[in-house]
């Protein structure tokens, strides 16, 4: 293991970077300041975006666009965001295209019903993203190219997709429907074959795992680490982000952050120790803009950067107000009133989604509720944040591979039983494509929904951009099933109500979003709030978690970032939400039933939040 200025891997880069990690722990941000440092050095650098709930826009204060854009102040840098539907569009044209010219109307329309799925962005994405590393088209006139992706477990899901499909293309000369005709699918399996290559080759590839220095992400790069390993993906660089030493010793808040950082790189898995290692500093600002990313990695000085930057830290605050928000009991409250529904909590990885939904479903519990609390999350964190059982409480997951098996065995019992032993083989083919997963946690989801007709069920939805794709394929199925029984229900007395019809009654769903009080949290949760009101879903609550406004510290570095923390606590209030809710900055982790009980137990019981 050795440790560097995180400078270092931006002076002889890989053509390939990749950056992941856990929600919210600044893969954003280091992926763009490396970018602009290789840049800076003059060469020709193409940030990708792959992550759907993106926030690039507002770092660079560009339009992102499915194609390169320059990035005004950084010569040799242009930026582009991976667009699923745009990318799904593109591919649907491309497939169509195939078909033989003698194909009717009909025919045609076939073809794109097939292609409207879930499953067909996903791939299109895909396509997007295997053609970059393939060195096809316009990702091959730069010298590097660096991928700001998805939180974790979706971009495990992205990585692994060069294998799956080479291996299922392999052994498959009829196609996948869902994907529509084989030779739409047979065309890309060069492009597949050759970012497998890449992917593969530590010369052209570099992974950098991005964590905190906090147990919980450390844990899930370690994950990450091993998992990719697996997929061959061995050349991993860790960097470890918002590195904090405290400059007040008298300051309890700030000596318990520090003394947190010092014990989870202590005690880091072995999968990261012995990985080569970078360590970024806390900074006092926001990373939003040219100055302060350029002043991340150091490559300047906060003050030459831009002068307010380093004035920031000096300055204190006094504040005796309190917060514009409620503390979380008092949510709980509300919710336990209600008596039953479906409570989504949602929101940006890594602003603590799964504390917050373990801490609402504990404390209806509390208050004499049924509760059963599960996740969509890959990551799937929500045992381990209870740590132990509670009577009243059942925790369950939507287990993408458990879901996929049951799907598969369900379709085969019930479409294949008429079938010959050449048919049972064909179905079966089909549907082990690795699009038929979003098809089942499509169909999990459903059932989750449903049981919250007449129970609580609290649902620790996966970060912003995976789940907004399962919103997508939510109404798709409407649309569908909307379009299938149209001038059937008045005709035969029929009625349908579709999951999305259940997520946009009110009286039954309550989505909570959840953030942490800084600018790219706050602005991507009201972006979220934007995408799920087209969809008619209005939003019920926001939760503020780690709030430091009432902890009452005096360290310079906190004073500033609370500057910005006071700045978005009142921008929510003041008219983003309806109902504000505040969870504040913990020197201990919630993990445990107990200690999840005390952060939304009945009045008295409860963490005073301001």
């Amino acid at each position: 293991m050795t440790t560097s200025h995180l400078r270092g891997f931006a002076t002889a880069p890989t053509r390939f970077l990749f950056f992941t990690g856990k929600g919210g722990v600044g893969k954003t941000s280091l992926s763009t300041a490396t970018a602009i440092a290789i840049a800076d050095a003059g060469k020709r650098v193409l940030l990708v975006s792959t992550d759907a709930a993106s926030n690039l826009d507002d770092m660079l204060g560009i339009a992102l666009s499915n194609h390169p854009v320059d990035v005004p102040g950084v010569p040799g840098l242009s930026v582009i965001n991976i667009d699923p539907d745009a990318a799904a569009e593109a591919y649907r044209q491309r497939v169509l295209a195939q078909l033989e010219a003698s194909a009717t109307n009909e025919e045609r329309q076939t073809v794109r019903e097939q292609l409207s799925g879930a499953c067909t962005t996903e791939i299109a994405a895909f396509d997007e993203f295997a053609a970059l590393l393939a060195g096809e088209g316009e990702g091959s006139q730069y010298d590097h190219v660096v991928f700001d992706t998805a939180p974790t477990g979706h971009t495990l899901r992205l990585l692994s997709l060069p294998k799956a499909w080479t291996g299922f293309l392999a052994g498959n000369d009829r196609g996948a429907s869902c994907l529509g005709p084989h030779s739409g699918l047979k065309m890309q399996e060069a492009r597949f074959n050759a970012a497998l290559k890449a992917l593969s080759d530590p010369a052209l590839t570099t992974v950098v795992l991005v964590t905190r220095p906090d147990p919980r992400p450390m844990q899930e790069a370690a994950r990450t680490a091993e998992e990719l390993s697996a997929l061959g993906l061995a050349n991993q660089r860790l960097a470890i982000n918002g590195v904090f030493h405290a400059t007040h010793p008298g300051d309890a808040v700030a000596n318990a952050i520090e003394a947190l950082g010092r014990e989870a790189l202590a005690t880091m898995p072995d999968a990261l120790a012995r990985l080569p290692r970078d360590e970024v500093p806390l900074r006092a600002f926001d990373t939003v803009g040219l100055p302060a990313l350029r002043a991340l990695l150091g490559g300047t000085t906060a003050s030459s950067a831009d002068p307010e930057l380093a004035e920031e830290p000096t300055r204190t605050l006094a504040r005796s107000e309190p917060l514009p928000a409620e503390p979380l009991s008092r949510l709980a409250d509300e919710l336990a009133a209600i008596g039953h529904g479906l409570i989504m909590v949602m929101g940006k990885g890594g602003v603590g989604k799964t504390t917050i939904a373990a801490a609402l479903a504990v404390g209806l519990v509390h208050r004499g509720h049924s509760v059963h609390l599960t996740t969509t999350d890959p990551a799937a964190h929500v045992a381990e944040t209870l740590n132990g059982s509670l009577e009243g409480l059942k925790v369950g997951r939507i287990d993408p591979k458990a879901e996929t098996t049951a799907y598969i065995n369900k379709i085969m019992s019930s479409k294949g039983k008429d079938l010959d032993e050449q048919g049972k083989a064909l179905l079966l083919e089909d549907l082990q494509s690795p699009c038929t997963e979003e098809v089942a946690v499509f169909h999990a989801f459903s059932r989750v929904v449903n049981e919250a007709r007449s129970s609580f069920v609290v649902l620790d939805t996966a970060p912003t951009g995976h789940s907004l794709l399962l919103m997508d394929a939510t109404g798709a199925y409407h649309r569908q099933m909307v379009q299938q029984y149209e001038g059937q229900q008045s005709a035969k007395g029929l009625h349908i109500v579709t999951p999305l019809m259940r997520l946009q009654d009110s009286t039954m769903t309550r989505v909570i979003i959840v953030t942490l009080p800084e600018t790219t949290p706050v602005t991507q949760a009201a972006a979220l709030q934007d995408d799920l009101r087209r969809a008619r879903i209005e939003p019920w609550a926001w939760v503020i978690n780690k709030s430091i406004a009432a902890t009452g510290t005096t360290d310079p570095l906190l004073q500033a970032r609370l500057q910005g923390e006071i700045r978005q606590t009142e921008r929510i209030a003041g008219g983003l939400a309806k109902r504000t809710f505040v969870l504040p900055w913990l020197p201990e982790s919630p993990v445990g039933v107990e200690a999840l009980g005390v952060l939304a137990g009945p009045q008295g019981k409860q963490i005073a939040a301001c």
